[in-house]
């Protein structure tokens, strides 16, 4: 079966689900290669990102099929059991040796979310080792933090079972004894479906769940539910680097995660970079991840006839750069939560949401933060909304 064929049953697949009609059993197409990109990059993203408590009941039936024709020896009635089991928060009890906090892979989400749960077990346990369990790039925003030790964990992109790979590790690392696990709802575990370790110490943020029909960001609702796991109060988003760097520049970043609804048509971004350096303002214009968008960024420099400084590295360097502004300016991405956390004023140009609620969700927040919801991608009224957010 091709990859355009099984696009086509996850989309299906997918308007079911979201119109309230979902199957009882999950397509075999979907599981195999190369089912498994449209089963994460149609699917269960398309559920995710709606926000929706129903959806997480559908994801994990759906998804627990899914592993269970992968891996061996898996029930997927005991997994979609035991989810709801943890799914619900409680309070952590007794003073645990180690703390496991786990990455949610993504960069964004670690500033947004998962930071917050960090800076509330380091409050709520000043005696416990602090563990942050991800990728180096990751662990990369918090390494300045004296308190947190760093647990690498890889986590691979391709189908089913290679995502599945991380498993085995996972247990392994977090079986130790007197330990307590924080999972923000991590692509480590599939969004807290695969067991890692005792339920007792085991406590799932569903961010996609919690804060129901509100319209809350999940920075609040973070520390809400820290609030309520840890009875830690007001914990918020923070970074922390090895090393600083000068300020007094504008950080622009125009990334899109390869998402091209995010980004507004020709000649927008040139425009957008003449008017940001409008009066003698230093740019530091982050390349993201190379290819096409480097690319894309290059031919917005050249054609808005600006000087701007290119950071081609890791997102750790660029989130020093953008702590260290005195303006940021991107599309919904990492960099705005980075922003947000450093007080830096921000304005987030934010399109491509499938709901509104997702856009609620993924805001930046603070008051320095001005975020633009474009429902219509339409440059020059874009450019003009950008205008008057800097120049107030």
């Amino acid at each position: 079966m091709t990859s355009t064929s099984c696009n086509e049953i996850a989309r299906e697949l997918l308007d079911r689900c979201l119109a309230g009609r979902p199957p009882a059993e999950l397509p075999p197409a979907l599981v195999e290669e190369p089912g498994g990109q449209a089963l994460f990059g149609i699917l269960v993203e398309g559920l995710a990102d709606r926000f929706e408590p129903r959806l997480c009941d559908v994801y994990a039936r759906l998804f627990s099929q899914a592993v269970a024709q992968t891996a061996e020896n898996v029930d997927p009635a005991s997994l979609t059991a035991r989810y709801e089991r943890v799914r619900r928060p409680r309070p952590i009890s007794g003073e645990p040796h180690r703390v496991f906090v786990l990455s949610r892979v993504t960069l964004g989400a670690d500033v947004a979310v998962t930071s917050v749960l960090l800076a509330a077990a380091k409050q709520r346990f000043p005696h416990a080792e602090i563990v942050f369990v991800g990728p180096r790039k990751n662990y990369d925003l918090f390494a300045g933090d004296p308190r947190l030790r760093h647990a690498e964990m890889a986590y691979r992109r391709g189908g089913l079972r290679e995502r599945l790979a991380v498993w085995g590790p996972l247990e392994a690392l977090l079986a130790a004894p007197d330990a307590v696990v924080i999972d923000p709802d991590s692509r480590l575990t599939q969004l807290g479906l695969l067991p890692v370790c005792p339920d007792d110490g085991y406590h799932l943020f569903e961010s996609r769940g919690y804060g129901g029909e509100t319209d809350r960001a999940l920075p609040e609702l973070a520390a809400a539910w820290a609030e309520e796991t840890f009875g830690v109060y007001g914990a918020k988003p923070y970074v922390a680097f090895e090393r600083s760097v000068a300020g007094g520049h504008t950080s622009v970043s125009l990334g899109i995660g390869e998402n091209p609804a995010k980004r507004i048509p020709d000649p927008f971004e040139e425009r957008l970079l003449a008017l940001l350096s409008a009066g003698g303002a230093t740019l530091a214009i982050d390349k993201g991840a190379g290819g096409e968008e480097a690319a894309r960024v290059e031919r917005a420099v050249q054609r808005s006839a600006v000087n701007a400084a290119f950071w081609e590295g890791s997102f750790a360097g660029f989130a020093a750069i953008i702590a260290a502004s005195r303006l940021y300016v991107g599309y919904d991405s990492a960099g705005q939560h980075v922003a947000a956390a450093c007080g830096v004023p921000l304005v987030s140009i934010f399109a491509g949401f499938p709901a509104p609620r997702m856009f609620h969700r993924w805001c930046p927040t603070g008051e320095r933060a001005t975020v633009i919801r474009v429902d219509r991608p339409d440059p020059l009224e874009t450019l003009e909304r950008v205008r008057a957010a800097i120049g107030g």
